[in-house]
């Protein structure tokens, strides 16, 4: 495709990431191309060009991702947004900011570009919950259905700790008294392994004085007012 746009446009949207390594583009869907305005350039039955006024073909427009232009990984997931099947929106922009791809205020910044886009409320909640901190779907569950709302503490994030030497990262953290609230995804925490690398980890904290407590995965979502009313009490006894 790029031979046939000759040097006059860049891989975009949905196939952008795929280039970004966010998501893998089915063969099914069509190349994206975003190109200058007035470039000449067509959509064809398998690629679709995006004419863009002011579109430029380098930095910071622009960067160089497998060998081949791409557009910067923030317009990159805005834009396909509206075009993926909801149940992929998420993902990509998650993983991006979890790989230090982007940021939230990057993302936030590129929002306010593209005021008309589809599905502009939902993407912008996505980016609020990520910019409070959460970094994964099962935190921004919690988030929005336990450690929010009356008498909820405003709890940090990912928030850092030093301790035995090394900077250690907390879920979601009760930083006057001490607690963190540590959400265990459905798969990873269970293995053996990960699971005395927690222990060790919670031992660490301890001899700081910080007292952690694990929800696994089935409870935070199958119990969520429990869990909601057990943190209140635990905080409430610190």
């Amino acid at each position: 495709m790029l031979e046939w746009a000759a040097g006059r446009g860049a891989l975009s949207h949905s196939t952008a990431l795929d280039l970004w390594g966010l998501r893998r583009q089915p063969t099914s869907e069509p190349m994206h191309l975003s190109v200058p305005l007035g470039c000449g350039l067509r959509s064809q039955s398998d690629v679709v060009v995006h004419q863009r006024r002011g579109f430029t073909l380098g930095p910071p427009e622009v960067a160089i991702q497998g060998g081949v232009p791409v557009t910067r990984v923030e317009r990159a997931l805005v834009e396909s947004w509206p075009l993926l099947p909801e149940t992929d929106r998420r993902g990509p922009i998650i993983r991006a900011v979890n790989e230090r791809l982007t940021t939230p205020q990057r993302l936030q910044g590129e929002l306010e570009r593209v005021p008309k886009l589809t599905g502009r409320a939902a993407l912008c909640v996505l980016v609020e919950r990520l910019t409070a901190g959460c970094r994964s779907e099962l935190e921004i569950w919690g988030h929005d259905r336990i450690f929010t709302g009356p008498g909820m503490p405003r709890f940090a994030r990912q928030f850092p700790v030093r301790a035995g030497g090394r900077t250690v990262y907390l879920d979601v953290y009760a930083e006057v008294e001490r607690v963190n609230f540590e959400l265990d995804g459905a798969t990873t925490h269970g293995a053996p392994q990960q699971r005395e690398i927690d222990l060790r980890r919670d031992a660490l904290l301890a001899t700081c004085g910080i007292l952690v407590v694990r929800y696994a995965h089935r409870r935070l979502v199958q119990e969520p007012d429990q869990v909601r009313q057990e943190v209140l009490a635990i905080l409430a006894r610190r």
